[in-house]
């Protein structure tokens, strides 16, 4: 994983370049934080704006990518607040063929997927956003405490319950779903 230092004009940061190289990064976040993939785009320049708006209070110490996530993180739980959202619209699969892979082996990455992100969507979401924070994008826990504005032990107690309310779920998915 590449973390992209951005570049800085004076003492804020370039927020320009920073859409450019992270636009990518922010909205897979926002993807897995929950966000229906018709409403991801519209969010996604959110974060941007509330970024450019707050980018004079970036801590050049702190990596960037935790920064953006923090924003997307409560970019993504207004959005899940609002009641047009409470009622799950399943999005159309997007199939990606693999020349490389046989079928029955894109068939069983595409379930495994599926099966992670139902796992993921059990998970309460600042559970969910310390998890993927840390275990998908590999932010360590301080970074991650301090982007989502939680202390320390929280995000390390927030961290274990996630981690086993979404092997729970798996299991539970996986279960439910039989023998393939």
């Amino acid at each position: 994983m590449t973390i992209v230092s951005p570049r800085v004009e004076g003492t804020a940061l370039d927020v320009g370049s920073l859409f450019d190289e992270n636009f990518n990064y922010v909205w897979g976040a926002l993807r897995r934080l929950g966000v229906h993939s018709a409403d991801v785009e519209d969010l996604v320049h959110e974060v941007f704006l509330k970024v450019h708006l707050r980018r004079a209070e970036y801590d050049e110490t702190r990596p960037v990518r935790a920064w953006l996530f923090g924003f997307a993180y409560r970019i993504a739980a207004d959005y899940r607040r609002l009641a047009r959202h409470r009622i799950e619209v399943l999005d159309l699969p997007v199939n990606l063929v693999d020349p490389q892979k046989r079928a029955d082996e894109r068939v069983a990455a595409n379930e495994e997927r599926a099966l992670v992100r139902a796992a993921l969507e059990c998970v309460a979401l600042e559970r969910r956003a310390i998890l993927i924070l840390h275990d998908l994008d590999g932010v360590a826990i301080p970074e991650v405490a301090t982007a989502l504005e939680i202390p320390l032990n929280t995000a390390y107690s927030r961290l274990r319950i996630a981690r086993a309310e979404v092997a729970a779920a798996a299991t539970r998915l996986r279960l439910a779903r039989g023998p393939l």
